[in-house]
């Protein structure tokens, strides 16, 4: 039985989780501090820890970075408001499986467990053809994902750039916010080159410690260090021949940067503990969304190594700026999700589409697909609609009244337009939506700055903000 620690601070939240998992045959703990979770997880032998983002004394990208200290293997899922979405994904790039952004669909929660399970599974699986410890782990295993070309002005030159360069041995620098597909691209790149017939190995540096990111990139040779049972080659030698793609490369620490400046330089290294040479024919692709140059200046990263990169750089563009590609991504995602599910889902409605272009996105691609994946759990026919969407977007979770584009034609409309009739239960509602929205868009949605403003708590805040969801909430895992 799969062993589960839920770490929440909202004591009914763990309570129902809990028993929603339980009755889903998976054996949960839980705790409501991220050191108490912390202190579960060293006693007992977890495989998964679903973790809220804002704890008391910690929050969820330091649970998963202690986590990670005591079992790199541990699945971890993060739990979080729509505010918090962009420093989500951020988790995300550190190791973190995926994110359920509340309020929380049963169907929704028990899909994400359930999918960590099985990629887990069949990583295990992969690792296990190497039982000598040769084969190099990576939290990022490369993606048989395909991949959709978009059609607005800026995505058109982006793939010039990319046709441009790809054939090519330049290195190259990605830019870009997280989200924006920039594994995706440099897997792009390598299939373009002369090199797609050899490895392509994804690499996140963020999530490399400083203890062992140079056993990772160069392997070691046994007993060079306390745990190094046998020889290990490293993401160098095992892309030998093909393109090794450094994600949030300012996050390396400086001594493997130079190190690393060898490699690029001379084309050969020595594992950890070893005096022997190994040459390499490796194509490094590295992507940060920090501006290396300024990484230089403030002392980050080594000026020399960065100008070894920057042979050739491109910088991918957000979702915001690519409104001409919104409906192509969105319908090539809800073909995923139909597939996923063995549900028909044919097209999203004209609302959708128009909430769609309207939405900012800060979570670019990553934070569409989710959104498809959860509307498409919750879509009853082949049409997307709107009360499928999380709150944040659709701007109206009640769905009782109008969404917020009819609210704006409603405050234009003439006086001699017929209000629509509602009872005094349904008006007090709404007025208290209205005033609660207003405030969340005031302070960027931080709800704990709008319980202040409101002059209520943070989990009334919440409690009010999911009963306005129409859709299945969390209410029916009681």
């Amino acid at each position: 039985m799969k062993k589960i620690l839920i770490i929440d601070d909202d004591l009914d939240m763990c309570r129902l989780l809990s028993h929603y998992l339980q009755r889903k045959g998976f054996e949960t703990d839980t705790a409501h501090t991220g050191g108490k979770g912390l202190s579960k997880f060293k006693e007992s032998n977890f495989e998964m820890v679903l973790c809220d983002f804002r704890l008391g004394d910690m929050n969820g990208k330091e649970v998963l970075q202690e986590i990670k200290k005591i079992n790199a293997e541990a699945i971890v899922i993060i739990i979080t408001g729509y505010s918090d979405v962009k420093m989500a994904v951020e988790i995300i790039r550190h190791g973190g499986f995926d994110y359920i952004t509340k309020p929380l669909i049963p169907e929704e929660v028990i899909n994400v467990i359930n999918r960590a399970f099985a990629e887990s599974s069949e990583n295990n699986d992969e690792l296990k053809k190497y039982p000598d410890n040769t084969q190099p782990k990576s939290n990022n295993l490369q993606s048989k994902d395909e991949y959709l070309v978009g059609i607005s002005p800026r995505t058109v030159e982006l793939y010039k750039q990319v046709d441009l360069v790809a054939p090519t041995n330049y290195s190259v620098i990605l830019y870009g916010e997280s989200g924006t597909g920039k594994e995706v691209m440099a897997k792009i790149i390598h299939q373009k080159s002369k090199r797609n017939g050899k490895p392509f190995l994804p690499v996140d540096c963020g999530t490399l410690s400083r203890e062992l990111a140079a056993s990772e990139l160069f392997g070691h040779v046994k007993g060079s260090f306390t745990g190094a049972l046998a020889d290990k080659e490293g993401f160098f030698e095992a892309a030998d021949g093909g393109t090794l793609f450094l994600d949030e490369i300012a996050n390396l620490p400086v001594d493997v940067q130079t190190t690393l400046l060898r490699v690029v330089q001379e084309r050969k290294f020595k594992r950890v503990g070893s005096n022997k040479d190994i040459t390499t024919d490796v194509r490094v692709i590295v992507a940060s969304n920090e501006n290396l140059r300024e990484a230089c200046q403030k002392g980050k990263f080594r000026e020399d190594l960065y100008h070894r990169f920057n042979e050739f750089s491109i910088s991918i563009p957000p979702l915001r700026e690519r409104k001409d590609d919104i409906q192509l991504f969105a319908d090539f995602f809800l073909k995923k999700v139909s597939k996923e599910l063995n549900k028909p889902l044919e097209k999203f409605d004209d609302e959708v589409m128009q909430l769609f272009l309207e939405y900012n996105w800060p979570g670019n691609l990553r934070e569409i697909k989710n959104v498809i994946r959860r509307a498409g759990l919750l879509s009853s026919g082949g049409v997307v609609t709107a009360n499928t969407l999380p709150w944040e977007i659709i701007g109206n979770p009640l769905g009782l009244k109008n969404t917020v584009s009819e609210l704006s034609k409603n405050q234009s409309s003439t006086a001699q337009d017929k209000p629509r009739p509602v009872d005094l239960k349904d008006a007090a509602t709404q007025a208290e939506y209205e005033t609660i929205m207003n405030v969340l868009k005031e302070v960027k949605f931080n709800k704990t700055k709008a319980a202040e403003v409101l002059k209520i708590d943070r989990k009334t805040l919440y409690n009010k903000i999911r009963n306005y969801e129409e859709s299945n909430s969390i209410k029916e895992m009681e």
